[in-house]
């Protein structure tokens, strides 16, 4: 354990880890495409990385190291969800943009999430990790593991398409099926009549509610608390939108005009059989492509 007790050794991953997540959720939210599911990669990120940090492993660069794992948890992510093609996007072209470019990497730190999907994941990481993190070329080779001249193309090739998909992505969202837009409204006013004994009846047995980043609960007569304390608080609203393209419920406090938190619902019929609320995750709704219906 480097001679330090496991407890402070805790506090310091700890502190790390509090200090770096807002760059890991920017580079996991852009390379899944979405805020939410960016902010479980981060988590995936975080619990192996604190696996590998309580064993003791010897990491010379802590920054590099757990970009590393955030880089290879995105990857596993996109696989698994719809088989991406292989880390390399082919040979390095010979002429390519200068990467210390300042305009490009303003223009590209600007762009919504969903453009990244667009790209290879080579593109996209090279992208993300130059231009939205801000880290060198040889950092991004240590973190990708890949070349610097590699680097260099798939940069060149991600801000081109980059600059040509902006406008093309904006439009895309599948428009809700009746049923859809009744499950929801019907949620969104009930919730909002604070007619809570009728959203509760909403709940499947098996419910599963997760507080991101405060705690998880299973089974519908657990889940029915989390209502109580939202009949509890004043000056808010809920309204049916989207995050990132898919359906969900935004959260209006204090009569804020604009979004201050989003839910995602989970149904199988007309029951609810998961919700996420990231009430204590503003960063995910801070980053996120947050719309009305």
């Amino acid at each position: 354990m480097n001679g330090q007790p496991i407890d402070r050794r805790q506090e310091e991953f700890e502190e790390m880890a509090r200090a770096l997540r807002p760059r890991l959720h920017r580079y996991c939210a852009r390379m899944a495409g979405s805020s939410t599911d960016g902010e479980d990669i981060v988590q995936e990120t975080l619990l192996k990385a604190m696996e590998a940090w309580n064993r003791g492993d010897a990491i010379a660069s802590p920054q590099a190291w757990l970009f590393r794992i955030a880089h290879n948890a995105a990857l596993d992510f996109l696989r698994k969800r719809v088989r991406l093609e292989a880390l390399s996007g082919g040979e390095p072209d010979v002429d390519v943009a200068d990467p210390a470019d300042e305009v490009a990497r303003r223009e590209t730190a600007a762009i919504g999430l969903r453009p990244f999907m667009k790209l290879s994941p080579a593109e996209r990481s090279s992208v993300i990790l130059m231009d939205v993190i801000g880290y060198s070329l040889r950092e991004i080779g240590d973190i990708m593991g890949t070349t610097v001249p590699a680097i260099k193309a798939s940069l060149h090739r991600g801000r081109a398409r980059l600059v040509s998909l902006q406008d093309s992505v904006d439009n895309d969202d599948a428009p809700l099926s009746g049923e859809e837009q009744a499950r929801l409204v019907r949620y969104v006013d009930l919730f909002n009549a604070r007619d809570f004994d009728a959203v509760r009846e909403m709940l499947a047995e098996d419910a599963r509610l997760e507080v991101v980043g405060r705690q998880t609960l299973q089974g519908k007569s657990l889940v029915e608390r989390y209502f109580t304390k939202y009949g509890g608080r004043d000056g808010w609203r809920l309204a049916v939108g989207r995050v990132d393209g898919r359906p969900a419920v935004l959260s209006h406090e204090n009569n804020s005009p604009a979004p201050t938190n989003v839910i995602l619902l989970e149904w199988r019929g007309d029951r609810i059989v998961g919700i996420r609320d990231f009430f204590f995750a503003p960063h995910v709704t801070e980053a996120a492509d947050v719309r009305p219906a």
